[in-house]
């Protein structure tokens, strides 16, 4: 049998609102992204691990108010420009220990404070933890109201599989995803990685998506994790 070339194609991921999958792990989480008018301060920090759904809320939320998303390079940017409109500042953590980044985000926080415009920023950690050397700067992410993904339950974690699997326009086997769910760690960042790799091994070895794939998918997922540690 001829062997199937496999490329890099991207998946499309859809981060609308109608494909945004809503569960006890995120219900409150996106509720707060919807009721952004009321956030204390005009500023909220959207909390999750790996993965949760938190550049999906983002987006939403840029949708919903025209906000611009930075992701990193917040020290080469114009801060007086960018503060006249909403902004999301994804992975906010990422600027700590880095004086010129931490001082953007200062002024930024401050002159969007003045015109009234509202801040969103997304972190794996509360602000306490983000190591922030600017004390006027810690202080004024550690007052920001704080949103949390937790990790999914069953059905959420159901739903992100068969996203996952939609974004790359694959039909999984019917039983495959509750097959996934009772044998995979809980975590969104574990989704995203056995879908990568069931989408890779079906292009390399020429098989369905299903059970048969998943179970040696599985096994060297949790050699390869092994051999991290």
């Amino acid at each position: 049998m001829s062997r199937q070339l496999s490329f890099d194609l991207p998946a499309r991921t859809a981060l609308g609102r109608d494909a945004f999958m809503v569960g006890p792990s995120n219900s409150v989480a996106l509720a707060m992204i919807e009721g952004w008018r009321d956030w204390p301060q005009g500023k909220l920090v959207l909390l999750g691990p790996t993965g949760a759904g938190k550049t999906h809320l983002a987006h939403i939320w840029a949708e919903m108010t025209g906000a611009r998303i930075v992701a990193g390079g917040l020290a080469d940017l114009d801060i007086a420009v960018l503060a006249v409109s909403p902004v999301v500042i994804e992975d906010a953590e990422a600027v700590a220990g880095d004086p010129e980044a931490e001082t953007a985000l200062f002024h930024l926080h401050n002159l969007m404070a003045a015109e009234a415009q509202p801040l969103l920023l997304t972190a794996a950690k509360p602000p306490a933890q983000w190591g922030l050397t600017l004390p006027d700067l810690a202080s004024r992410m550690q007052a920001a109201a704080v949103a949390q993904l937790a990790a999914p339950d069953d059905a959420a974690l159901a739903a992100v599989l068969a996203k996952l699997f939609a974004d790359r326009q694959i039909a999984p086997a019917p039983d495959l995803i509750p097959y996934l769910v009772t044998r995979m760690d809980r975590s969104f960042a574990t989704a995203q990685r056995l879908v990568d790799l069931l989408d890779r091994a079906a292009l390399d070895a020429g098989r369905p998506v299903n059970r048969g794939l998943a179970k040696d998918v599985l096994a060297l997922d949790e050699q390869a994790q092994l051999d991290l540690d």
